[in-house]
């Protein structure tokens, strides 16, 4: 992707820092969930007034909600309008300090 939109900048100096960091996480997930044969459906979630959900993966009737932030110091939790119209089992926000047990 860097060499067509011809971006070989350092990562403090990107602004698409934050879609990388999801997509890795999110291809990261479908691999262990290939490889460990679980079979899960994934979504995400936005509101009209832009409350969203990064990932959201149902397994065996659960809900499990995650956020993605690559900067450990941003907002650090899952909106409430999620969390009260759907049965959620287990939420987390995801970050560089912590991503190792979500890709496992």
């Amino acid at each position: 992707m860097n060499s067509i939109i011809s971006n070989f900048n350092q990562a403090a100096f990107r602004n698409d820092l934050g879609a990388l960091w999801e997509n890795f996480l999110i291809s990261e997930r479908k691999k262990y969930l290939l490889f460990n044969k679980l079979s899960t459906q994934s979504y995400f979630w936005r509101t009209n007034q832009q409350q969203e959900i990064d990932y959201i993966e149902e397994f065996a009737g659960n809900i499990s909600a995650y956020e993605f932030k690559w900067n450990p110091g941003t907002r650090k939790k899952i909106t409430q309008t999620f969390v009260k119209n759907y049965s959620v089992s287990s939420s987390a926000v995801v970050t560089p300090d912590n991503f190792e047990s979500f890709i496992q």
